[in-house]
């Protein structure tokens, strides 16, 4: 597909179908409360089917830096993912990470990423936010890199010389402060957030980490509350 056309498809401006409310998900790719929320995730949109459009919207959790993360933030983020561990059973973190790399404060790289993905193959989009998550959570690799961000691009199929050329483009860099204005927009402070929203009316949905069931009722309940 020509640069042209791939740019012109990006510049399209969704249109939802006016009955469904947009229930958007806001999240990170290297946002460890994600990675533990994906299973109830996955989960609740099979339940959502026909209910709601899912959007997905990239939050951006830290900006580009080549800076080493201070040591007390690297301790911060361990003790995090201890914690995740316990508030949702069967989460994985491989913390090899945290002596095999050299850890960076900045998500950017990978949230432009995903960006990248459906610059090259739209369909491609959520698989390639698994290959980053399982890279970084389970192989202890580093999404900070973009090295490490074009291994994972070809591991899925991708033209690595096409997705590097795409997310160092102006065009996806311009597409995330897009999102991330979205996000700011919506008054998203943490990572998930699940924003339900309709006829210009946004309602934050809380979270169960656990439990599909519970936040699948809040969802249909603000559904619900649209139309009275």
């Amino acid at each position: 597909m020509g640069t042209e056309y791939r740019n012109q498809l990006l510049l399209i401006v969704m249109v939802s179908n006016n009955d469904l409310p947009i229930l958007y998900y806001v999240h990170d790719p290297m946002c460890s409360w994600c990675w533990g929320f994906r299973p109830v995730w996955l989960d609740l949109q099979g339940k959502l089917k026909a209910k709601v459009m899912v959007r997905y919207v990239l939050g951006g959790l830290a900006p580009d830096s080549d800076l080493p993360m201070p040591t007390g933030m690297q301790r911060t983020i361990r003790d995090t993912w201890k914690n995740i561990q316990r508030e949702i059973p069967g989460t994985r973190f491989n913390y090899d990470f945290w002596t095999v790399c050299s850890p960076r404060r900045s998500t950017y790289p990978a949230c432009r990423a995903i960006i990248a993905s459906r610059m090259q193959q739209p369909e491609k989009d959520n698989e390639m936010l698994l290959a980053i998550q399982q890279a970084y959570y389970l192989n202890a690799r580093n999404p900070s890199d973009l090295e490490v961000l074009t291994q994972v691009a070809n591991s899925i199929g991708l033209n690595p010389e096409l997705f590097v050329e795409d997310v160092n483009s102006e065009i996806c860099q311009n597409l995330l402060l897009n999102e991330l204005q979205l996000a700011r927009n919506m008054t998203v402070n943490s990572f998930p957030s699940l924003v339900l929203s309709y006829g210009g009316i946004d309602k934050v949905i809380p979270i169960n980490y656990n439990d599909s069931e519970r936040t699948f009722q809040q969802i249909i309940e603000g559904t619900q509350a649209f139309h009275e």
